[in-house]
């Protein structure tokens, strides 16, 4: 009895068709991995991008706080501890606070500006350490780089610079990061009563650096404060590498009376 043996040859992959396979897989596989960190790049961006106009809408929501309790509690409140009890402006000036309110703009106050306000509140009414009698405070925003800064401090005696009150221990400190307000684009704009009267209601209110605002124009008549915040993601665009940019804008209006 014969045993047949059956003899074939089993066919197989070429070398070239092994670096063709293996090249577009490469291809394939680099693609893959270019989309995914395109993807965990422009994630990152977003994120922060949103941090970005989350912490921008909360400095915006104190800012806004802060102005429209400006000028609280007024002079006409009756207490023996005057001034440093009581708000003799809403908003503090420099310099000759507080008997020479100055122009608000070019070649007047250093502060209300641009990028710069100290607001003259009470701002812990109800604070159980010092209630009935709290004392005012200075809370000041001032731009310095491109961070806003905010300080508090206690409201000094008649004659004393506001300005020169927020140094240690009441030196401000960062509140928002990135900011990149420009001249073109400040971060204070403020509206003044016309007439610059105490009356009921409220007079109009007209641009304080306005031509026609006149004898408005001084920090004490300052009603609304509008405010702009333009806040930079710190990571450009994944796709365009151009900076990404929040702005918000909100207004404060001051709702004290101004005596």
């Amino acid at each position: 009895m014969t045993r047949a043996i059956d003899n074939f040859r089993q066919e197989g992959f070429t070398l070239i068709e092994l670096l063709v396979a293996l090249g577009i897989f490469l291809i394939i596989t680099g693609a893959a991995f270019t989309l995914l960190g395109s993807s965990q790049q422009h994630y990152q961006v977003e994120t922060q991008v949103l941090s970005s106009f989350q912490e921008a809408r909360l400095g915006l929501d104190q800012i806004v706080r802060d102005v429209n309790d400006a000028g609280y509690p007024p002079p006409t409140f009756f207490n023996a501890n005057f001034p440093t009890f009581s708000a003799s402006s809403p908003f503090a000036w420099s310099p000759s606070y507080p008997n020479t309110p100055c122009p608000i703009g070019a070649g007047g106050c250093v502060t209300p500006g641009d990028f710069d306000l100290i607001i003259e509140t009470n701002d812990t009414p109800q604070d159980p350490a010092c209630a009935p009698a709290c004392p005012v405070n200075w809370i000041r925003y001032f731009l310095q780089g491109i961070t806003l800064m905010r300080g508090r401090a206690p409201k000094g005696g008649v004659g004393a610079d506001p300005t020169a009150a927020f140094i240690a221990p009441f030196a401000p400190v960062p509140f928002v990061q990135n900011v990149v307000n420009n001249p073109a684009q400040p971060i204070f704009s403020y509206t003044c009563d016309n007439p610059p009267l105490p009356q009921f209601p409220p007079p109009p209110t007209i641009s304080c650096t306005s031509p026609l605002a006149g004898a408005s124009n001084a920090p004490a008549n300052i009603r609304d404060v509008i405010i702009t915040l333009i806040v930079a993601a710190p990571l450009p665009d994944a796709r365009t590498g151009q900076p990404r940019l929040v702005q918000l804008t909100g207004r404060g209006r001051r709702i004290n009376p101004n005596l």
